[in-house]
């Protein structure tokens, strides 16, 4: 874990460095943008349904930054995976849990 320059990380070619540090630049923008304005939205609904969002969110935010991470030598890729798989599991579980506690319309 010698490398801090995404350019020279060995299963990174150079040419393809430049595209997926924009890429996960923008989620991880994108994902904190979103989180933010989850947790505004959750401070005023106070539901369960809106935590778990805000939660699946800052997951998504969490992954992006371990991407990040990892891009820069700083999270090793066994890392990297162990924690973007565990949080793809418990995100679709959450998402799945959320939609299941909605019920129908009739049901609220």
């Amino acid at each position: 874990m010698n490398h801090t320059n995404p350019f020279e990380v060995e299963w990174l070619a150079p040419e393809f460095a430049p595209v997926l540090l924009a890429v996960i630049f923008l989620a991880v923008a994108g994902t904190t943008i979103l989180f933010g304005a989850a947790i505004v939205a959750y401070s005023r609904r106070r539901t369960t349904r809106y935590l778990l969002i805000t939660i699946v969110l800052g997951l998504l935010v969490a992954r992006s930054l371990v991407g990040l991470g990892t891009v820069f030598g700083l999270v090793p890729m066994t890392v990297h995976h162990l924690v973007e798989h565990s949080s793809d599991f418990a995100i679709a579980v959450l998402v799945l849990y959320a939609v299941y506690r909605s019920g129908t319309a009739a049901a609220e």
